[in-house]
């Protein structure tokens, strides 16, 4: 293979000055910044196929594995192919391989081939390569082709596309939960390789899109470096500030150079690129950091990428720079320039990915663990809740029992008893005839039963007690020459004003000293009891005919004074006990004692506001 640098785009003469032989694959230094695009042509005489052997085979071909800036190929002086250049205002940077076949009737069987190609050079570019070509039958070839198609264009068109869908789904599990700052890493490493890979899909730009476009590149490369150390650090507990400035600084140098001065871009891709390989050594040692605090086999998965993935780095950049690299054991992958970078940073972010969804499983194994042990702690929580609040009402119950037994005890002392001990003082003393005892041992007696009544556990039903009260009365006053007459109108229902025992008693008190003082004080005739509720409020009213006596009006007062005993302020006290009140009033008509017991207030509410 012999090679001249000369622009024009048709082959130059055999005999033109400045063909040298080179061996293949080719590499050239670039040319200086700001030199005009120009061309090397590239020739050589191959044996053609033997005849009928072209049609017989499907053809030959001619297989370029790369051609990064364009050319032309020709055969025997005839043009065969045309790989576009960068002219005008388009830009390229092609990838892919090609493969151009090579029309039969072009193709000499009795004589050599010559072949030219010419391939065009970029000013921009610090390396100038051309590959080891290969001629021959196009069905050979072209698996060949496919092969490195699917390797260099077909892996990166699918990785560009999982790593968009992987970032906008992580990303948004990120923005839900913004604690969860590793996701958002993760997040953002898929987005950026993502971009970054798009170098090898977009192989055609306008000339005033192509700077911003590889500004762009190297700032995916170089972010993609940093959030992998930032993702190490968070993995390992390190917290380095000044780690993190330094990062996104670093990351912005080589861009901001390139848009800055868009000849630097050969010396950016040299020096800042290879700088990114040191921040992909520390990386690792933080995630064999993480290994050894978490001594788990997961862990270990991290570290293994992140090796491979700089090992691919630093083979990228030896095929990328070196002109000589030859490795000993595989002198021919070199000549190949298949980059490993994005296939093993795809490893890498499955890596990450992996660990994340580790990572999450264990997080819900501890949820599921969590809630079994929340459950069966709860569970003992009830249970002692339960008990507590048995005991509580067991103790509710024993208060309760113990302040009515108090009250009844009160009952006896402050009523019976003390009735009982005046009457037997009397009787010592000799003051008391047998009816004067008769009379007060029947005061008794319906005292005690009033009590019972109101007191009974077994019923404890107002109406009941009401109506035994009503029976005796009706009784005595018949027998004492008195017409009663009752009006009970109350609810079947519990009276609100008579929820307890002791409130009934109260009521039943009242009355019997109501009554009482009809017998001792009011002339035989009609005796008028009302009972009725109104808007949950209870009326006792006691009418009767006036007193045995009539009195003049100027000693009326007197008489009403007399009659307002002890007997009328026991009643008051004890409405004021129900929280109600009593009004006496005499008249000529007779006297009227009326109580008043209000409905009780409505529950309420006493927890704080939110």
């Amino acid at each position: 293979m012999q090679r001249l640098d000369d622009a024009r785009r048709t082959p130059p003469a055999d005999d033109a000055p400045g063909w040298q032989d080179t061996p293949l694959p080719d590499a050239v230094d670039g040319r200086p910044g700001g030199t005009p695009p120009g061309a090397y042509w590239y020739r050589a005489r191959f044996d053609g196929p033997h005849a009928g052997e072209a049609a017989g085979s499907g053809g030959w071909a001619l297989y370029l594995p790369y051609l990064y800036d364009g050319g032309q190929v020709w055969l025997n002086g005839a043009q065969v192919g045309e790989i576009a250049e960068s002219v005008g205002r388009r830009r390229v940077r092609w990838e892919r391989p090609h493969l151009l076949r090579l029309p039969p009737s072009l193709l000499r069987s009795d004589a050599p081939n010559q072949l030219e190609i010419r391939a065009a050079v970029s000013s921009a570019r610090a390396v100038h390569r051309f590959p080891r070509i290969q001629i021959g039958p196009a069905q050979t070839l072209l698996p060949i082709h496919d092969r490195r198609l699917f390797w260099v264009r077909t892996t990166p068109q699918v990785t560009a596309f999982v790593c968009a869908l992987t970032a906008g789904f992580v990303l948004i599990i990120w923005w839900r939960r913004r604690s969860e700052v590793l996701y958002g890493l993760f997040g953002v490493a898929a987005a950026l390789w993502g971009l970054r890979t798009l170098t090898f899909v977009i192989e055609t730009l306008p000339e005033g899109a192509w700077l911003h476009w590889r500004a762009l590149y190297l700032a995916a490369t170089g972010g993609f470096i940093a959030v992998l150390a930032l993702f190490a650090m968070r993995l390992a507990r390190v917290d380095w500030p000044w780690a993190r400035r330094g990062l996104l600084a670093y990351g912005l140098i080589g861009p901001a150079c390139v848009l800055i001065n868009p000849a630097s871009e050969p010396l950016v891709n040299r020096v800042w690129s290879a700088g990114l390989i040191p921040i992909g050594l520390v990386a690792i040692a933080l995630a064999i950091r993480t290994v050894s605090l978490q001594r788990r086999m997961a862990s270990a998965v991290l570290p293994a990428a992140m090796l491979l993935a700089v090992a691919a780095g630093v083979h990228d950049y030896f095929i990328s720079w070196s002109t000589q690299a030859r490795p000993p054991l595989w002198p021919g992958w070199f000549e190949q320039r298949i980059f490993l970078l994005h296939h093993a940073a795809n490893l890498l972010l499955l890596a990450m990915g992996s660990l994340l969804t580790a990572r999450f499983i264990h997080a819900m194994d501890g949820l599921e663990d969590l809630n079994r042990t929340l459950e069966s702690r709860v569970a003992d929580r009830e249970r002692r809740i339960a008990a507590d609040f048995e005991r509580l009402a067991r103790l509710q119950r024993h208060s309760a029992a113990t302040e009515e037994r108090q009250a009844i005890m009160r009952e006896i002392h402050d009523g019976l008893g003390s009735r009982l001990f005046t009457s037997l003082s009397r009787v010592e003393r000799g003051d008391m005839d047998d009816a004067q005892m008769a009379e007060v041992l029947r005061a008794c007696i319906a005292d005690m039963r009033i009590a019972l009544d109101a007191l009974a556990p077994e019923d404890g039903d107002f109406r009941t007690a009401l109506g035994n009260f009503l029976f005796r009365w009706q009784g005595q006053l018949e027998e004492l020459h008195f017409q009663p007459s009752w009006r009970i109108e109350v609810p079947e229902s519990e009276v609100p004003v008579l929820r307890s025992p002791q409130a009934m008693l109260q009521l039943l008190r009242i009355a019997q000293e109501a009554l009482t003082n009809v017998v001792k004080h009011a002339r035989p005739g009609h005796v008028r009891v009302a009972l009725r509720q109104t808007d949950g409020a209870l009326l006792l009213e006691v009418e009767d005919e006036g007193p045995r006596l009539r009195v003049p009006a100027a000693h009326r007062a007197d008489c009403a004074a007399l009659a307002s005993g002890r007997g009328i302020d026991n009643m008051r006290a004890r409405a004021r006990q129900l929280g109600g009140t009593l009004d006496v009033r005499h008249g000529e008509a007779g006297t009227q004692v009326r109580l008043h017991l209000p409905a009780p207030p409505l529950a309420t509410d006493l927890r704080p506001s939110a």
